[in-house]
């Protein structure tokens, strides 16, 4: 299987999970353009898997059906995804392209937030805009603890999965992981390799859940460090690890490097 980054917009990534070059599942599709333009040097969509509805993620559904009417779309209960979908919910399965994907319910970023993670040793989960590189997703919808039990699920998946997310967001978020985390060895490493990846034109995603566990502040709120952190910037400590999650999506909220 080969996975491709298809760009959209200022920084969000269509990714498409082909086999042989050819045959591809396409991963929420915000903007039809890239997709088709892929499809005319040969792309062919078999599927397409949508997190959440938020038109960056699923506004191109539309125009992708013009072109294919029979395309399978398989997207979470939401009826603010206009376009007709087979609806999956936690624990179900999807397959194509010979995979299977088992569905997540990842709530915080909006309420009906799905993940996609495919079976075997090379794992793909799709994790839209719940996990990202050194981050996580705004909290538009969920609370909290919502978005801190899907992070710990995500977490708990293994080493070797590759955090497809949906946007180019990891130098921001290292930088304000280094704010919070500034002594740890791994982020600094990380956040280095990422300025060479973008100097060089390319995408810093995805990344392994190995990674993200030993750098992403928000996979660490058990950590002394980054409670030492949060306690600081919030004048307080932090009465358990679900306020401290909610400090430190606080901080990000307001921060600027």
């Amino acid at each position: 299987m080969t996975l491709l980054a298809l760009t959209a917009f200022d920084d969000n990534y269509i990714w498409a999970l082909t086999r042989g070059g050819s045959e591809a599942i396409i991963v929420d599709p915000g903007d039809a353009a890239p997709v088709l333009r892929a499809a005319d040097a040969g792309l062919k969509p078999v599927a397409v898997l949508i997190t959440h509805h938020h038109a960056d993620h699923c506004g191109g559904l539309a125009e992708l059906r013009r072109r294919w009417p029979e395309l399978p779309v398989h997207a979470p209960a939401d009826e603010r995804i206009a376009v007709p979908t087979r609806t999956v919910a936690d624990g179900e399965r999807v397959s194509a392209l010979g995979l299977e994907f088992q569905v997540l319910a990842v709530p915080g970023h909006t309420r009906s937030h799905i993940a996609f993670v495919s079976a075997g040793a090379d794992s793909h989960l799709f994790c839209g805009d719940t996990l990202f590189s050194l981050g996580c997703g705004r909290l538009f919808e969920g609370t909290p603890a919502q978005m801190l039990a899907s992070l710990d699920r995500l977490s708990a998946l293994p080493d070797t999965t590759l955090v497809c997310c949906g946007h180019e967001y990891t130098l921001s978020n290292a930088a304000f992981a280094l704010a919070v985390d500034p002594d740890n060895a791994a982020l600094q490493e990380r956040s280095s390799e990422a300025q060479r990846m973008r100097q060089q034109g390319s995408p810093t995603v995805p990344s392994t859940l190995a990674s993200e566990r030993a750098c992403n502040p928000f996979l660490r709120v058990d950590q002394p460090a980054v409670i030492a952190a949060v306690t600081a910037a919030a004048g307080r400590a932090p009465t358990d690890r679900v306020d401290t999650f909610a400090e430190l999506r606080r901080w990000k909220d307001g921060f600027r490097a």
